[in-house]
């Protein structure tokens, strides 16, 4: 009798646990309906509109996108947080070129056609240089070492890109056929080698490009819009850093055949350094002014675990117009923002209803993040509740498109980050998914050797350096990243509502379990 009643007891408990669960993923399901693919494509054909005229941050039409984010939040009844108001006001440093140009031997180079440098990592400068020094791959690692042997101190000195491998794919740096982060990754490569001839002394560096062609039309159209750094960011003691073309670097080396070079490279498994001589006027001169954009902030209190705040956000800033051209930025990031939208409007419907969160939620769409995630470091340094009372942060950063390895399968979204310092956020995130929505979780950005470096590469980031839990939601690049086709009548409206709410049933379990995540992985 006593066994019968035991079994009882056990069976009435899982019952009524299931029970208890039906009930509490009934009440989540009932307000993730409200994320709809028509809102979300109302809201974003005004967002991504050509009147908001690509949303570059310090712009007017920044600021109008700002106040169309603060009416909604308003309408839906949520609160600002930063003196009763929703935006939180920063400064920046606007950098841009004038005319810069370079002449080697009486013969001028353009700018982005031949050179092109990135004004956040270079000084205004004019200089005559009569002597170069050819310093391989600029390159200092424990295996291949390019200045074990050389003074560059105060000198102009020109580099190969990547870094070199022997012909049987063995790369010097490694010694093995893995690459290692002097090839890993564009701007990583760049800034690594950056500083290692900063260390060095160097006061210019030349980089050569053997993709200058499809490059200088990503990049160097890139670096001839102004760019904008926070104003204490400035390195003065940084040498600077172009990138050339090889018609470029022939013209500098004369006599010394920049194929021959690095062939001996390669055939003798090791460093080759000389000096050239050369007349080289360059001149590169830019405008620093001081312009005022602004992060906006809707905040949700919670109940009995008010003190404790989920952060949710987006980057609602673009990259503005070029040339006539405007940058609707549809997919990035108009569709991380209505997405912040429309989950702030589910969980304040939620609290309206009886159904509130524990803990309070901060909705964040912030400016600047193309720019350098400016704005998301600015919270982080200056944020409005305390970082350590951060539970997570939940950042979505375009979520409205299918990329070239998902035409197939385009029910998928990337995940990055999740289980980088907490993995009961991972097992969150996949029991969301699997209790409702089934999508693809891909991780293939999330290992740690990506040589895209996408974890490093938007607003969550900035959290995850303070050790605050962090999930990336991502759709990956298409052939309309950061060019005037990110246009709102590509988006994938059904895909963006799946993964909007993905985030809402995260963010729904995050704010209303008993115990906060734990941080148990050292990671940055």
């Amino acid at each position: 009798m006593k066994k019968v009643n035991t079994l009882f007891l056990f069976l009435l408990f899982v019952c009524s646990t299931i029970h208890a669960q039906q009930a509490v993923d009934s009440v989540a399901q009932k307000y993730a309906k409200t994320i709809t693919k028509e809102e979300l494509k109302e809201h974003l054909y005004i967002v991504a509109s050509d009147s908001f005229g690509g949303r570059n941050t310090g712009s007017e039409e920044l600021k109008m996108a700002a106040y169309y984010l603060i009416k909604n939040y308003k309408s839906s009844h949520l609160q600002g947080i930063i003196d009763n108001g929703y935006l939180q006001p920063f400064a920046v440093n606007e950098l841009q070129w004038g005319n810069p140009y370079i002449e080697v031997n009486g013969k001028k180079f353009s700018f982005p056609e031949d050179f092109y440098g990135f004004p956040t990592v270079n000084h205004s400068l004019e200089e005559n240089i009569k002597q170069v020094t050819f310093a391989g791959y600029g390159i200092e690692s424990e295996k291949y070492n390019d200045y074990q042997k050389l003074d560059v101190k105060g000198k102009a000195i020109i580099i190969l890109s990547g870094e070199p491998i022997s012909k049987d794919s063995t790369y010097f740096v490694t010694g093995t056929t893995d690459k290692s982060r002097f090839t890993s990754n564009f701007s990583a490569s760049m800034k690594t080698k950056q500083e290692i001839a900063s260390a060095q002394g160097a006061s210019v560096v030349m980089m050569v490009d053997d993709n200058y062609q499809s490059n200088s039309r990503r990049y160097g159209m890139s670096a001839k819009r102004p760019s904008m750094q926070l104003p204490a960011e400035e390195q003065d003691s940084s040498a600077n850093f172009i990138f050339i073309s090889p018609e470029m670097a022939q013209a500098i080396l004369g006599k010394n055949d920049l194929q021959k070079v690095k062939n001996r490279i390669t055939k003798k498994g090791k460093t080759r350094t000389f000096d050239v001589k050369a007349d080289i006027n360059m001149v590169m001169e830019k405008d620093d002014k001081k312009i005022m954009t602004a992060n906006v902030l809707a905040y949700l209190e919670g109940s009995d675990l008010k003190n404790e705040v989920l952060v949710i956000t987006s980057h609602y800033d673009h990259v503005g117009t070029t040339d006539g051209q405007i940058y609707n930025g549809a997919d990035d990031d108009g569709s991380g923002t209505v997405g912040v939208l429309e989950i702030a409007e589910a969980f304040a419907q939620a609290k309206a209803d009886g159904h509130g969160p524990r803990r309070s939620i901060l909705f964040m769409n912030v400016a600047g993040e193309e720019k350098g995630l400016l704005g998301s470091e600015y919270y982080t340094s200056h944020p409005v509740i305390p970082l350590e009372n951060t539970v997570a942060n939940l950042n979505i950063d375009m979520i409205g498109r299918v990329d070239a390895e998902h035409q197939d399968n385009d029910e998928y979204v990337y995940v990055i980050g999740s289980n980088r310092l907490s993995t009961e956020l991972h097992q969150i995130n996949e029991v969301a998914n699997a209790t409702y929505l089934n999508l693809n979780l891909d991780y293939k950005y999330n290992a740690s050797d990506d040589p895209n470096r996408f974890y490093y590469r938007s607003d969550h980031y900035n959290f995850a350096k303070h050790q605050v839990p962090i999930i990336f939601y991502f759709n990956g690049v298409h052939e309309d990243y950061h060019q005037p086709g990110d246009t709102p009548d590509k988006i994938r409206y059904d895909l963006l509502e799946k993964r909007a709410k993905l985030v809402f049933y995260t963010a729904w379990t995050l704010a209303n379990q008993d115990k906060r995540i734990e941080v148990d992985v050292v990671g940055k």
